[in-house]
């Protein structure tokens, strides 16, 4: 792991723990953009043919990442909240539908939901806090539910729900099953088949250390026909590139969902991220984070007055891992953490640190001495 280390060279005495928000790139993914950018500046689109090659090989590294049945099942999204309104603009809705999430849900995965209420959808909102959530989550599938949408880890606390579980109950009860991804992918190994989803989504700015405004969508090939597009242009075509064709279909693959100009720019840079983490392999990067949560987890509980708000079963968690300090508020710990360079963020019930496969020791030691050093003021 530690020849890796030279790809992540960041500011003398900075403490970075905040991938679960916005990641700092690899030295790869930085030099594959500064050659870009060069090569418009010499040439413009001369070799447009060779950009489209690299992003080919990111729609291969994506779908190997999800394992994925084929690059047709890969869309190049702008985001996880696009590629959730794909899917909540696209079925076909009847008033009197239910979905199911958890009441814990980051934004994009409640109000995408809720705006549907015109049409007589009823979003019903889970609590997690009990000791089987997705049978509580399971349980709250109706017969009037058509689909359980659900963060694979949720983000302020960083429970990490089964998958696996979710996805037979869904099958069960023939509810459609839709996974925000952002805060697992990239962070632990992760699949579609497996999970037996039929949507997933995540952004690339986080654990796969890519840059903001890219990110993957994967649908299920059999319910590509079914989601009604809301987005059209020369890209989503199944006859890209024929322009004086004056007939048109939407692509058969999920490049239905790309209607315009490929983000080329962000294309370079994460498919050089993730050329990254296919080296290390997914295996080693889930075990090498799943050691420094446990690292912090330990020195936390050695701290008075700390309380972890993340499960401490290894199963429970991915890269999160929420706290706080009894009597101190968590304003006062985050702005104390960020003047001594601790990058982190307030979420939730408390301060929530998340390092990546590559964090150094001293990086997790210098913080938690500098949270011992409040606790004890």
């Amino acid at each position: 792991m530690s020849t890796f280390l030279d790809e992540f060279t960041q500011a003398p005495g900075l403490r970075y723990l905040n991938h679960a928000a916005v990641a700092p790139w690899p030295k790869r993914a930085a030099t594959a953009v500064t050659r870009f950018a060069q090569e418009n500046v010499l040439l413009g689109a001369r070799d447009y043919p060779d950009w489209m090659i690299v992003e080919q090989r990111l729609r291969e590294r994506l779908m190997r990442l999800l394992n994925a049945p084929s690059t047709d099942d890969i869309a190049l999204v702008k985001n996880t909240s696009e590629a959730l309104s794909f899917v909540a603009f696209g079925l076909d809705w009847k008033s009197g539908d239910q979905i199911v999430i958890s009441d814990e849900e980051f934004p994009s995965n409640r109000i995408v939901w809720e705006a549907l209420k015109p049409q007589g959808v009823e979003v019903i909102q889970v609590s997690l806090k009990v000791d089987d959530p997705e049978a509580a989550l399971l349980a709250a599938c109706g017969p009037r539910t058509r689909l359980l949408s659900i963060s694979a880890v949720q983000f302020a606390t960083g429970l990490r729900l089964d998958l696996e579980a979710l996805g037979k109950g869904c099958q069960q009860r023939n509810v459609l099953f839709c996974i925000d991804a952002i805060q697992h992918l990239g962070a632990l190994p992760f699949d579609v088949q497996a999970s037996q989803c039929d949507f997933a989504m995540a952004d690339g700015h986080k654990w796969l250390l890519g840059p903001e405004g890219l990110g993957v969508f994967y649908c299920r090939a059999q319910l590509r026909p079914q989601l009604k597009l809301s987005e059209f242009g020369w890209h989503m075509l199944e006859h890209m590139g024929d322009y004086n064709r004056t007939t048109w279909e939407p692509a058969l693959s999920a490049r239905r969902f790309e209607c315009g100009s490929p983000n080329v720019l962000g294309s370079m840079a994460l498919e050089a991220s993730l050329s990254l983490l296919e080296e290390v392999g997914m295996d080693q990067v889930g075990k090498a984070i799943a050691e420094r949560i446990v690292w912090l987890e330990e020195g936390l509980s050695s701290i008075p007055g700390a309380r972890l708000h993340t499960s401490k079963d290894p199963a429970r968690r991915a890269g999160i891992l929420s706290f706080s300090l009894d009597g101190v508020e968590n304003s006062a710990l985050f702005e104390h953490l960020k003047q001594h360079q601790v990058v982190c963020v307030q979420r939730g019930p408390g301060i929530r640190f998340s390092p990546h496969f590559y964090t150094e020791s001293r990086v997790i030691d210098e913080t938690l001495a500098l949270v011992r050093e409040l606790a004890v003021l």
